[in-house]
């Protein structure tokens, strides 16, 4: 075989050798983040399990360790700074997520993610019309990171009160007051007419798991295709 052939099956074989180890080394990889996010998955859960937490131990409550930890807060609702969220469905239909931030007992304040509302599509800034309760509420939910987030191009915060996405830290100084580094998942119904038919949290596992077989496959189809055409398809060729 002359130099210049044996050179160039040489760097095929390389480049696929290295193909095939860098897609298997990925699919690996997607693989340990789906146990990752398993093993995450399970934490929340045990947390689910927990006592629930109450306003005095939310100074030490953390989004990552507690999330899913129950809570029980007494606290009042700052109606004028809700915030609306948009485009969420719920129950197969498209209306806001209603976030409020609540003054609890001891002065602080931790953003709610209370439930959902229909929006009224005659009119798409029309503001749907919640209860006004201005009496100390009890509210029960579960420590989640932040507020619902949705896909949005760019990264405009908005002043208004229907937005695409909140930012906590913005928010915070938008309404000249600290927020809890944590946001409450409401969960009990409290006739306000709200729902809070929230899906059970979605870490991602099956997207891992799909990455992970798309670059098997994709490892696959370089071994594959080496093969053949280096030894198989020469091996079949009709002789001269």
């Amino acid at each position: 075989m002359p130099a210049p052939a044996r050179l160039n099956r040489a760097l095929l074989a390389a480049l696929a050798v290295s193909g095939a180890l860098a897609t298997a080394w990925l699919g690996r990889w997607q693989l340990h983040r789906a146990d990752e996010k398993i093993a995450q998955q399970h934490l929340i859960e045990q947390q689910a399990e927990l006592p629930a937490l109450g306003v005095a131990d939310l100074a030490r409550a953390d989004a990552a360790r507690d999330q899913g930890r129950r809570v029980v807060l007494t606290g009042r609702w700052w109606h004028k700074r809700t915030i609306y969220l948009d485009n969420r469905p719920m129950d197969g239909r498209v209306g806001f997520i209603v976030v409020t931030p609540l003054r609890l007992s001891d002065q602080r304040v931790v953003l709610v993610q209370r439930g959902w509302v229909p929006r009224n599509f005659a009119d798409r800034q029309a503001l749907p019309t919640l209860p006004q309760a201005s009496d100390e509420q009890r509210v029960q939910g579960r420590l989640i990171a932040a507020p619902s987030r949705a896909y949005e191009l760019g990264a405009a915060q908005g002043t208004s009160s229907i937005r695409q996405n909140l930012d906590p830290a913005a928010y915070a100084h938008e309404i000249g007051a600290p927020l809890l580094p944590i946001t409450v998942l409401q969960t009990d119904a409290d006739g306000d007419g709200l729902l809070r038919h929230w899906p059970a949290p979605d870490l991602g596992v099956s997207k891992h798991h799909g990455y992970a077989f798309q670059w098997f496959a994709l490892c696959a189809l370089i071994s594959g295709l080496y093969v053949w055409f280096q030894f198989v398809r020469p091996r079949r060729a009709p002789k001269p």
